[in-house]
């Protein structure tokens, strides 16, 4: 077994496709904006149809990322994967010629997969038989393929893994990845998670457990996190990836350093299969484990990117572990929800988030929580209402929690020798 040995880990390229731009620049200028992603839907026929918003990226055309012989090989999860692997490549300024490509390791995980390819596939076999089942259908839709073809594209070598944890995959892939470059399992990880489960069937199923919130008269504005009159979200659909880094290798080519990975928590509610648990224990649990592992206090903490899904009861819940986990610091900290612009983007959410803290950081800005208008009693932190912030980071939290109570927190702080 290898020896004791750990390395600092560092953010070094940053890579996105969302529903306000296909890159981080974009993504961020949006974001800073408090532009809101949230339509009508497209992608499935909304006539008739019981949910009819969605947060889609609209300006992807993968041809601009890959051959078309590429892009028909796969799903969209993937084709937004590959790009945004590129553009976090790109901003890395690592040279692929010379590095050990199997020393980088890829870690993008999704929620939802290939489940747009598998409603067409179905439809295809029932309506015109086995025969016009596309061949390339199954290593389309499995749940590694986004790992898998970042991986071929970028000709990347090392350890490949795809994890499911719901809405904390993102999170989660960027919190193991940065445990595989600190063991020195890697010396470069290309980490995140990509989703692309806009679709009727997918809408029905979040819309029948209460979880999508109505159109009222601007779907713009239906989703409110943290918001007293809250009442859901929008699906979504997005991909986000970073480029991390032993430090060393960092510095001994010069690159440009975002921020520091510095802290990892992961856990379990053991609860229910949809609902948060109340009072959020197993939540700021994790929260302290980030903050544990990069041997800091809670008052270290300046800012949160929260799960915030727009949700009553994920709302309610995710304050009550907040307070829990930072004590009366949490009133002296902002907390963004940035769900109220991306609506709810799964495997990607969580990724998302990390690049947001890395962004605050870098920028000194935070992002609003948009849509805010009424504050509810249960939810009484600083949300960041409505309007971008300067302020000074110097370490946020990423927050994710997934179906099956599965919770992920990641601590990005800024880089200091």
């Amino acid at each position: 077994m290898r020896t004791n040995l750990t390395h600092r880990v560092v953010i070094t390229g940053m890579g996105a496709v969302t529903p306000l731009g296909t890159s981080v620049p974009a993504f961020w200028e949006g974001m800073v904006a408090g532009r809101s992603g949230v339509r009508l839907a497209t992608r499935y026929d909304i006539a008739d149809f019981p949910y009819v918003i969605a947060a889609e990226v609209h300006d992807f055309d993968p041809r601009d990322y890959m051959e078309a012989k590429a892009a028909r090989r796969m799903a969209r999860f993937a084709q937004f994967a590959v790009a945004a692997a590129g553009e976090a490549l790109r901003d890395s300024g690592l040279d692929l010629e010379r590095l050990d490509r199997s020393r980088v390791a890829v870690d993008i995980g999704t929620s939802l997969g290939g489940t747009a390819n598998v409603e067409e596939q179905i439809q295809t076999f029932v309506a015109k038989g086995r025969k016009r089942v596309d061949a390339f259908y199954l290593p389309t839709f499995i749940y590694n393929m986004a790992a898998c073809q970042v991986a071929i594209a970028y000709g990347l070598h090392g350890p490949t893994t795809a994890p499911v944890l719901a809405c904390a995959t993102g999170t989660y892939a960027i919190g193991e990845a940065a445990r595989a470059v600190h063991r020195g399992d890697a010396i470069v990880a290309v980490c995140g998670g990509t989703d692309a489960g806009v679709t009727a069937l997918n809408a029905m199923a979040f819309g029948v457990i209460g979880a999508i919130a109505p159109p009222g008269d601007d779907p713009a504005h239906a989703v409110r996190p943290f918001d007293a009159h809250r009442q859901g979200t929008a699906g979504g659909e997005a991909c986000g990836v970073l480029v991390i880094e032993q430090l060393e290798h960092a510095l001994a080519r010069g690159a440009r350093i975002y921020a520091e990975l510095a802290g990892f928590g992961a856990t379990e509610d053991a609860f229910h299969l949809t609902a948060p648990a109340p009072g959020g224990e197993y939540a700021a649990l994790a929260m302290t484990r980030a903050i544990e592992d990069a041997e800091l206090q809670p008052t270290d903490v300046d800012h949160i990117s929260a799960h915030g899904t727009g949700t009553p009861l994920n709302d309610a819940a995710e304050t009550a572990a907040i307070k829990r986990a930072l004590g009366e610091h949490a009133y002296r900290i902002s907390v963004s929800g940035i769900k109220s612009m991306l609506g709810h983007t799964a495997g990607a959410a969580g990724a998302l988030a990390v690049i947001g803290c890395a962004k605050s950081i870098e920028t000194g800005i935070v992002p609003p929580t948009i849509n805010y208008e009424v504050p509810d009693p249960e939810c009484d932190l600083d949300y960041v209402p409505n309007t971008a912030r300067h302020q000074d980071v110097r370490v946020a939290l990423a927050n994710a929690f997934g179906f099956g109570g599965q919770n992920a927190v990641v601590l990005v702080r800024r880089f200091e020798e």
